[in-house]
């Protein structure tokens, strides 16, 4: 024994286990032998089932040996039916030495060779050769016109002239033309002014020449509107004379669409003739091949038929033969299905296993809690330890061990709590220091009103109860 656990389970013996399995199969068996083999009675016979000895098996693995019952079936014909079958074995006879007579006259029909040489011909595959070959291709009705003239090219300017030169020389024509008058104008008003005794450079002078700037500057700007109407003019002509060359492209261009369109449609009516053309002619070269592989299958037909007429001949007496030979047959007893019925094998080595299994488990489930509890106690370190139950939290109860002498067996509760000045609430494993006292008194120590044991002197107690 050790301080609070038990000894491990011991294990079951294979062979004892295995033994009793067997055992438990074979007296199954038995019994299933015995509640199956069910005898039957019918209007034609009877099927008996009878045990009529036992076959002696030895264990291999226990040498236990067992007498295993065996069971023999026997059909038995009803009173008429035993009749039927009397009569059946004397036709039997009768029929088979009238076949062996028979069979006799078969020798001289099978010892010639069957002669076919009065067949019809067969079908000769040659007479396809005279059907012409079908035509694989036709024309296309000549080539369709891809590409047509586009009517000549598309004006998209009006050349490099801006006829801007052209309204520079109205410009100067009109400068010209009125440059004389305007330099008489001048001096006309400059000898007006003098007259009148304005001098040069007063205000009244230059008053005058601005009044006369001002109309010579009238003059130039209808010069340069008049110039450029001129060219507005001459622009306007030739925009014209481009969109009359523009129109004229694409009238020349729908024209020569048309015209390609018109060739292609009659190139696509010449294909569809060719191609239909060469369709009927496939089709009548498909006829003509289809009469003639006709007629090769009609006189294919005639001939095999012909062969088997003469093949008929020949089988005719080989299958009378047979048939005496086939005689009578006896109607045996129609058997029905009984009902089985099946005892269940009990499972003796799951049983023994699963108990085993069950107190294994018990016993791990014990060195687990015996293992973390002493993980505690021998984990204590030396000196003395508070161990106050008024100093500790969260105390859960987790197993006992046994001190003091072994004439007094005391119990030692273990517990699992955490310290309350401890904030961040570790778990422990270990006693109290009350209940240390009723085992060894003498291993608590009350400091300051706080009891503390000796963890040394507290596992010398445990070891030497143990």
């Amino acid at each position: 024994m050790g301080l609070f656990k038990d000894d491990p389970p011991t294990p079951p013996n294979p062979i004892a286990t295995a033994g009793a399995q067997t055992g438990t199969n074979v007296s199954t068996s038995v019994a299933n032998a015995f509640l199956n083999n069910t005898n039957q009675i019918t209007p034609q016979g009877a099927l008996y089932y009878d045990p009529t000895g036992t076959y002696s098996w030895t264990d291999p693995s226990t040498n236990q040996t067992y007498n295993v019952p065996r069971f023999t079936a026997t059909q038995v014909l009803s009173p008429a039916q035993q009749n039927i079958s009397n009569l059946g074995v004397q036709s039997e006879t009768n029929l088979a030495g009238l076949a062996a007579q028979q069979s006799g006259m078969l020798q001289g029909l099978l010892g010639s060779p069957l002669d076919i040489s009065g067949a019809p011909a067969a079908g000769d595959p040659s007479t396809l050769s005279g059907v012409p070959d079908a035509k694989l291709s036709y024309g296309d009705g000549s080539r369709q016109q891809g590409t047509y003239d586009a009517g000549g090219p598309i004006t998209r300017d009006y050349g490099a002239n801006d006829f801007s030169a052209d309204r520079a020389k109205v410009e100067e024509s009109l400068y010209l033309r009125m440059d004389p008058q305007l330099q008489r104008d001048r001096g006309a008003l400059e000898a007006r002014l003098a007259d009148q005794g304005i001098k040069i450079g007063s205000p009244a002078y230059q008053a005058a020449m601005d009044q006369y700037g001002r109309q010579l500057t009238d003059t130039r700007l209808g010069i340069t509107q008049t110039a450029g109407q001129e060219q507005q003019r001459m622009t306007e002509m030739e925009a014209q004379r481009a969109a009359f060359q523009n129109a004229a492209q694409s009238q020349q261009y729908q024209q020569n669409a048309s015209l390609a369109q018109f060739a292609n449609q009659a190139q696509q009516g010449n294909y569809t003739q060719d191609a239909a053309s060469a369709q009927f002619y496939n089709a009548g070269v498909a006829t003509e091949a289809a009469r003639k592989q006709q007629m090769i299958e009609q006189q294919n037909a005639a001939r095999q038929q012909w062969l088997q007429e003469q093949y008929a001949q020949r089988n005719q007496p080989i299958n009378e033969v047979t048939s005496l030979m086939s005689g009578s047959q006896v109607q045996n007893p129609n058997f029905v299905n009984t009902g089985k019925s099946n005892i269940p094998t009990t499972d003796i080595a799951g049983l023994i296993n699963t108990n085993f299994s069950q107190q294994l488990s018990n016993y791990q489930q014990s060195s687990q809690n015996f293992n973390s509890l002493m993980g505690g106690l021998f984990g204590m370190a030396g000196g003395i330890m508070k161990s106050d139950r008024d100093a500790k939290k969260n105390i859960h109860r987790i197993g006992t061990v046994f001190a003091a002498s072994s004439e007094e067996k005391k119990k030692l509760p273990i517990y699992s709590y955490s310290y309350k000045d401890d904030p961040d609430s570790t778990r422990h494993v270990g006693p109290m220091a009350q209940d240390v006292e009723k085992v060894d008194p003498g291993a608590v120590h009350t400091i300051r009103g706080t009891k503390y044991i000796e963890p040394s002197r507290v596992m010398g107690s445990i070891l030497r109860a143990a």
